[in-house]
C-alpha cells in the first residue's frame, strides 16, 4: 500500500504569510496531504460532480468579478453550494476583499479561510513547488550526501568503507556536506530526487576514532547545505583481487530509486587511492555528460577511427 505524507496548515500559513480569516481549529490540526491545487472556476459556477474536495482551492481576481457579477441570491447559493463541498482549505488571492458571503458559507461549514497578497498564478506555482517537496514520496538510506561542483553525489558502501572520511576531505577541499549516515530522500517530480538530512543530525558526522564533529562549526556556514539533488550515486566497496572494474566508462550503471533512474558508478577502495580527487573527477564528468560531451565515447570514436586507418 501506497504511503501518503501530509503537514499542518500552519507550516503552509508560515511559509507563504497567509492572514487568517476563519479557522475552524487550530492550524496545526488541520493537515493537508494532496499536493494539487485548484481555482474553482466550475465549482462556484455551479459544477460540483467532479469536485475535488481534499485540494487547496485559490480564489482569484476572475473568481471574485464573476461572483460580484451575480445577483445576491444566486452569489449566495452558489457560494453556498460550494462551500457545503467542504474544501480542504480556500484561500482569497490577490489582496482581495473577503466577500461576506465566503466568510460566512466557512463559518457554517468549518472550512479554513486565508487571504494572501501575491497574485493567484504566483502564489499557485509556489505552493505546488512546496507541497511537492513536503509531501513527496521518500525513503531514508544509509550513506552519505555530498555537493561538489555543483552536483550531488550520493556515496553508498558498508560501514566502515570510508564514506564519512572521503566526505571529510571533499569538505576540506571546499565542497559541501548533506548528510551523513542516513540520507532522507524525496521524489520531488517524475525525474528529480532531493537528498537531506535528518534534522536531528543536520550538519553532524561521526568519525570513528574522534566522535561525533559538527561541521558547520568547525568549517563554517559554506562548508554545509540543507538539500540538494542526486546526480550521481557512487558505490565505495573494498578493492577485490581479480574483479574486473569498468576502466573506459562505456558503459551506463543505473540504480534505481523510487522509480527514477540515476547514474551509478562503483569505485574500489584500497590503501593509497585519493577518493577525493577521484570524486571530484567523478562530479565533473558526470556534469561533463549532462552537458552532451561523453569523453569514453570520443575516445573510442578515435580508437576506432586509428583502427580504421591502420
Amino acid at each position: 500500500m501506497k504511503e501518503t505524507y501530509s503537514i499542518s496548515l500552519d507550516k503552509l500559513i508560515k511559509e507563504f504569510s497567509l492572514k487568517t480569516v476563519y479557522l475552524p481549529s487550530p492550524a496545526e490540526d488541520i493537515e493537508i496531504s494532496v499536493n494539487e491545487v485548484d481555482r474553482p472556476g466550475l465549482p462556484l459556477a455551479g459544477y460540483l460532480a467532479r469536485f475535488e474536495e481534499e485540494r487547496i482551492q485559490l480564489i482569484g481576481n476572475a473568481e471574485d468579478r464573476y461572483l460580484k457579477s451575480l445577483d445576491p441570491v444566486t452569489r449566495l447559493a452558489r457560494v453556498k453550494a460550494y462551500m457545503e463541498a467542504h474544501p480542504a482549505t480556500v484561500i482569497v488571492c490577490a489582496g482581495l476583499a473577503t466577500l461576506p458571503e465566503i466568510a460566512e458559507q466557512a463559518q457554517r461549514n468549518c472550512v479554513p479561510l486565508l487571504t494572501a497578497t501575491e497574485k493567484t498564478t504566483e502564489l499557485m506555482a509556489a505552493i505546488i513547488g512546496f507541497l511537492n517537496v513536503q509531501l513527496a514520496p521518500r525513503i531514508t538510506r544509509h550513506g552519505v550526501l555530498v555537493e561538489v561542483y555543483g552536483e550531488g553525489l550520493l556515496l553508498l558502501g558498508d560501514s566502515g568503507v570510508g564514506k564519512s572520511e572521503t566526505a571529510i576531505e571533499l569538505v576540506k577541499r571546499g565542497h559541501r556536506l548533506i548528510a551523513d549516515d542516513a540520507v532522507e530522500i524525496k521524489r520531488v517530480s517524475a525525474k528529480s530526487l532531493v537528498g537531506s538530512s535528518p534534522e536531528i543530525i543536520r550538519h553532524y558526522m561521526e568519525l570513528r576514532g574522534i566522535g561525533i564533529v559538527d561541521i558547520r562549526r568547525i568549517f563554517g556556514m559554506g562548508a554545509v547545505k540543507n538539500t540538494e539533488k542526486i546526480d550521481l550515486v557512487i558505490k565505495l566497496e573494498p578493492w577485490i583481487q581479480g574483479k574486473m572494474y569498468d576502466r573506459l566508462g562505456l558503459d551506463t550503471e543505473m540504480i534505481d530509486i523510487l522509480g527514477i533512474q540515476v547514474p551509478s558508478i562503483t569505485i574500489p577502495v584500497k590503501p593509497g587511492r585519493n577518493l577525493a580527487i577521484i570524486l571530484e573527477i567523478a562530479a565533473m564528468n558526470n556534469r561533463q555528460k549532462k552537458m552532451g560531451y561523453n569523453t569514453a565515447e570520443e575516445f573510442q570514436k578515435k580508437l576506432m577511427g586509428q583502427i580504421g586507418l591502420e
